[in-house]
């Protein structure tokens, strides 16, 4: 039987969603409290990668089981999950079901604060000086389309994955003392949103003109983008299926 769990977490404490050995991962986390529960071994399957420090107010991801699920089973895992990672939902789903590959877009959000806020230092971005809005939205329309961005990842892409992206929607909005970027695709290549990002503000703090970063999405090298900026500020928010 496969299941669709649908979590939550912050993940400053993380060296990202995926196992890696040695290390504080979301995935290691909740595969051995679910393998306590179902009292099996079990792998999980996420939406995506999230780089350390990023973090997901909606995380889809799947499971298989030979056995059906223990009652109350949402609530025993919540009670065992750490007070970061947090299970919304969960439910029995065909066998086709993939949470990475049913996948028909991401959007992910990226939160820029412009006062220090005690209770939330690790969930946004303080900058002392605020960008210039038209500018950042001038650029961020130029990103919708069938895009190369392959200045903007980190490392090499698979050959048959190639960098072309299809970004649905990228834009700016102002919301009390923040600056939220929220941007849709069907994939992302590693550091994406981060490196974007960092690539706008370069615009937005006039450092660069908005004809450079025209200039990104028509050919490049990562070397020739802006600086990624800090994970703690990056969500991802949603998937659609």
């Amino acid at each position: 039987m496969r299941f669709r769990l649908d979590i939550s977490f912050n993940g400053t404490a993380y060296h990202g969603w995926q196992k890696q050995p040695g290390k504080a991962t979301v995935q290691g986390t909740l595969e051995e409290i679910i393998a306590i529960l179902l009292r099996m071994p079990v792998e999980t399957i996420g939406c995506g990668r999230t780089d350390a420090g990023v973090h997901a107010r909606f995380f889809p991801l799947h499971f298989d089981s030979n056995q059906p699920l223990p009652n109350r089973f949402l609530h025993r895992l919540n009670s065992l999950l750490p007070d970061d990672i947090a299970a919304m939902n969960c439910m029995p789903v065909s066998d086709s079901f993939h949470a990475r590959f049913s996948a028909l877009s991401r959007t992910y959000r990226y939160e820029l604060s412009f006062a220090k806020n005690p209770f939330s230092p690790h969930l946004t971005w303080m900058q002392h000086k605020r960008p210039d809005l038209h500018l950042l939205n001038t650029c961020a329309a130029l990103l919708p389309g069938i895009r190369n961005c392959k200045s903007f990842t980190k490392g090499e892409e698979p050959a048959h994955y190639g960098y072309e992206c299809h970004i649905y929607q990228a834009f700016w909005e102002e919301q009390d003392e923040q600056l939220v970027f929220t941007i849709e695709a069907n994939r992302f290549l590693r550091n994406m949103v981060r490196a974007v990002v960092g690539s706008l503000l370069e615009v937005g703090y006039g450092q660069q003109p908005p004809y450079w970063f025209q200039g990104l999405l028509e050919g490049g090298t990562r070397s020739d983008a802006g600086q990624s900026v800090p994970a703690k500020g990056l969500f991802l928010t949603g998937v659609n299926y």
